[in-house]
């Protein structure tokens, strides 16, 4: 691995050196060179193609067959990206990425969606040739990647280029077990919680619905029937047209409509020191009738001092969960634990941190909403 400017030993997430340094190699293809702002400080964002598919059904090509081989079976309408197309909710369709791999045999991958995709409830996962799960991308694969979307709320226009998810590469196994993660909290305090929660790998994250920290504000729930969403442009729409706010009552708990959509924030403010990488995984299935953060990465600064991420007094800055009920309501209460916070070396230190001069659109956030739209604040 000398040749991309990493130790020869060790396991750990690649930096963003690296991520360039696979690129010149040629593990990571692409007909046009990266976007300016396309490689982050632990992962690079993925760009659509020319052309999209709508599909019958979600699928997995299975161990035996290309992606390409079932898309003749399933495919239901071709759409031309070129000048741009709207991707209808309620629809699944596929489009075969910019980025193509060809990863050496000790690196692996594994991806999800970008944060501005998660908060618009845009349902993506990537799928590999001869893939039997999605999202993953073995060690040493080679081969095109593409990508399954699926606007759940908000009707998206999308056009070659846009940046819905993004990829990770990794050495082995980089994951801190209770112990290494316990060490780390207690040298870079992860999260502003005196005695976080550890057990079962990553520490606890739970849901703040006290308002106290967003002047009465628990969150949005997102709007039905609503007009459409560019996904390349900046503060291009009111708040209220698309979402509802939430404000306390009173009681500290929600209660999730089956099959609506929530933005919330985190309890704890959360801190990605520059020596790791973080990723947000669901807690517990069996506690409770939802779904909770669609778009799981959290680069190496996120909410670091240096990178000017202290959101409070406490350093840090929260996680916004990006919540979906399932099939029936269900009480959501201020505290619950919702996720897990997984920690995972970095492999070098990245050239750049997540908020030094990359556009990010979250550092130091509260509770924040996708960047398409205009600043809110509440009156009254």
């Amino acid at each position: 691995m000398s040749e991309l400017g990493l130790p020869e030993t060790g396991d750990g997430i690649l930096p963003d050196s690296a991520i360039v340094a696979l690129h010149a190699a040629g593990a990571i293809r692409t007909a046009s060179p990266f976007d300016g702002d396309q490689v982050q400080p632990a992962s690079l964002d993925l760009r659509l193609g020319d052309t999209a598919w709508r599909i019958r059904a979600s699928f997995l090509p299975g161990a035996d067959a290309d992606v390409a081989d079932r898309l003749s079976r399933l495919a239901l309408h071709k759409l031309d990206l070129a000048g741009g197309e709207v991707l209808e909710t309620g629809c699944v369709y596929l489009v075969e990425l910019q980025e193509a791999l060809a990863l050496p045999a000790g690196i692996a991958a594994s991806t999800n969606p970008k944060s501005s995709t998660g908060r618009l409830d845009v349902f993506t996962r990537v799928i590999a040739d001869r893939a039997r799960s999605f999202d993953i991308i073995p060690a040493g694969y080679a081969g095109k990647l593409y990508l399954e979307i699926s606007p759940r709320t908000f009707p998206i226009l999308v056009r070659k280029g846009s940046r819905l998810s993004q990829i990770r590469f990794r050495r082995g196994d980089a994951r801190l077990g209770e112990a290494e993660t316990a060490a780390l909290n207690a040298a870079e305090r992860l999260v502003d919680t005196r005695l976080p929660d550890v057990a079962g790998g990553g520490i606890a994250v739970s849901v703040d619905l006290s308002g106290a920290g967003f002047g009465g504000l628990l969150g949005f729930r997102a709007k039905r029937h609503t007009g459409l969403i560019d996904v390349d442009k900046r503060a291009q729409c009111d708040v209220e047209d698309y979402w509802e706010p939430l404000v306390t009552r009173g009681r500290r708990e929600l209660v999730l409509d089956p099959d609506a959509f929530y933005i919330l924030a985190s309890k704890e403010a959360v801190h990605v020191p520059p020596s790791h990488a973080a990723e947000m995984v669901p807690f517990d299935p069996l506690v409770g009738e939802f779904r909770v953060h669609y778009a799981g990465f959290f680069d190496p600064g996120f909410g670091h001092a240096a990178a000017g991420g202290h959101a409070n007094a406490h350093g840090g800055a929260r996680a916004v969960l990006e919540v979906r009920s399932r099939e029936v309501p269900f009480i959501l209460e201020d505290g619950q634990i919702v996720g897990r916070l997984v920690y995972e070396r970095m492999l070098a230190r990245p050239r750049s941190l997540y908020g030094e001069g990359l556009g990010s659109n979250y550092q130091a956030q509260g509770l924040k909403l996708s960047k398409h739209f205009r600043p809110w604040t509440r009156e009254g």
